[in-house]
């Protein structure tokens, strides 16, 4: 039964209810969407020269700034239309209009001003936040709204540093990136080669020159005392463009020569000329030296070839550009190289793997957990779980890997074969 008639200050009391209730929802709209918005995808948004970006950008710089006043605001604008809610029905119904106002002010600001609002940030949190950071930030300019939000927000601080509770502002870190990558591609929206990429570039910055270096049992190499014909002959039947000239030893490497030098020095009647009077000077770097920091070597236009030297000063290998670029865009093969054939390997039936391929390649490409501690190649693991030198059909184990040599050259294991332990269930008791 109503207790009193409608009047005119009833219909202004409802439509500022109807107001405050509309900003609230709005707020909260702009709450998830700036709370879910990052920087990153705040500046993309802005280089597409969306509308309201610019906005969003500044907000995203600082987002204790805005939260604040936010959850402010939503405060003030529930608990004031709760309260007008409470005085009108109380006027119109009496003594149950409080009851009803209460399940109607629930209902009705749950799923029409926070349900919905929310979850359509969260489906849409790009057209959300780009529509709400403009107001947002005007509001924020609003002196009484900035002046106290900063000053309850002082109060906040106080007490979460006098209850021990503050911590360190996380940062973005190099594994987020990269699960930022595998997400952007399993949503489909960079292709797997991006993500590839991605991954290398990250990776990329680890890497060392050791991980990547041809070592000197590999490295084709020629002495001083040969002639030019020698080394032109050398160079054109194992494909190199650059070849290391070695003196008294395999550790006294005295210079590089170039496959086009040479060419030309034939080519004026000097191929029987002392290698010795026509070679430059080798560059040396340390096993240990950063792969990225030697590319910016080679962008200054220093040498393409690198003599790599271990810590006692003697050539553990040589590096090239090449080498350094298959780490970011994988294997380049050239008309040099042989052919290979691409096969289909799974682990359930047993994975080929060269004693020379580099672990951590090895788990990127065929989803293994191959241990590395150590070691650097699938041969070396090999001769670690070995303890010396294996024999052709020795058979090796790690936590989850059956490792078979099938192939040796000397003291080299050249391959492996990588199988899978298979844990055979418990029969149950009976």
């Amino acid at each position: 039964m109503i207790a009193t008639a409608w009047s005119s200050s009833d219909t202004y009391l409802s439509l500022t209810v109807l107001v405050l209730l509309i900003l609230s929802g709005f707020l909260a709209l702009a709450e998830t969407s700036l709370v879910r918005m990052n920087k990153s995808r705040a500046r993309s948004l802005r280089e597409q020269h969306r509308r309201g970006s610019r906005a969003l950008t500044l907000l995203t710089e600082s987002p204790q700034k805005f939260l604040n006043p936010i959850l402010l605001l939503v405060l003030i604008c529930q608990l004031v239309s709760a309260t007008m809610v409470g005085v009108l029905t109380d006027r119109l119904f009496g003594a149950a209009g409080i009851f009803i106002g209460i399940v109607g002010e629930v209902v009705v600001i749950f799923v029409f001003f926070e349900a919905i609002p929310k979850n359509y940030a969260v489906q849409h949190p790009d057209n959300a936040a780009l529509v709400t950071a403009p107001v947002v930030s005007a509001l924020l300019k609003f002196w009484p709204i900035k002046w106290l939000s900063t000053l309850l927000l002082s109060i906040a601080q106080g007490v979460i540093r006098l209850s021990g509770l503050e911590g360190q502002t996380q940062k973005m870190t190099e594994s987020e990136v990269l699960a930022m990558a595998d997400v952007a591609q399993e949503d489909h929206a960079i292709a797997s080669e991006e993500r590839n990429f991605i991954h290398s570039v990250i990776e990329f910055g680890d890497t060392i020159v050791r991980e990547v270096m041809v070592p000197r049992i590999d490295m084709v190499d020629i002495r001083d005392s040969a002639t030019v014909r020698e080394a032109l002959d050398l160079a054109v039947a194992t494909g190199r463009s650059r070849i290391p000239v070695l003196g008294d030893g395999p550790d006294d490497v005295v210079g590089i020569v170039n496959l086009r030098h040479l060419a030309g020095l034939f080519a004026q009647g000097q191929g029987d000329e002392p290698l010795s009077q026509h070679m430059g000077e080798p560059r040396f770097v340390p096993e240990t030296k950063r792969v990225a920091s030697l590319l910016t070597e080679v962008q200054q236009g220093k040498s393409h070839l690198f003599i790599v030297i271990d810590e006692y000063g003697g050539t553990a290998g040589l590096v090239t550009l090449e080498d350094v670029l298959e780490e970011l865009v994988g294997e380049i093969t050239d008309e040099s190289d042989p052919n290979v054939e691409d096969d289909e390997q799974t682990i359930e039936a047993g994975i080929t793997l060269s004693g020379r391929l580099n672990i951590d390649d090895a788990n990127d490409e065929y989803h293994l957990t191959l241990p590395k501690d150590g070691w650097d190649t699938v041969g070396g693991l090999v001769l670690d779980l070995a303890g010396g030198v294996p024999d052709v059909g020795n058979v090796f184990s790690t936590s989850h890997y059956h490792l078979t040599v099938l192939r040796m050259d000397g003291r080299r294991v050249e391959e492996v074969l990588v199988e899978a332990i298979v844990v055979e269930p418990t029969p149950d008791a009976t």
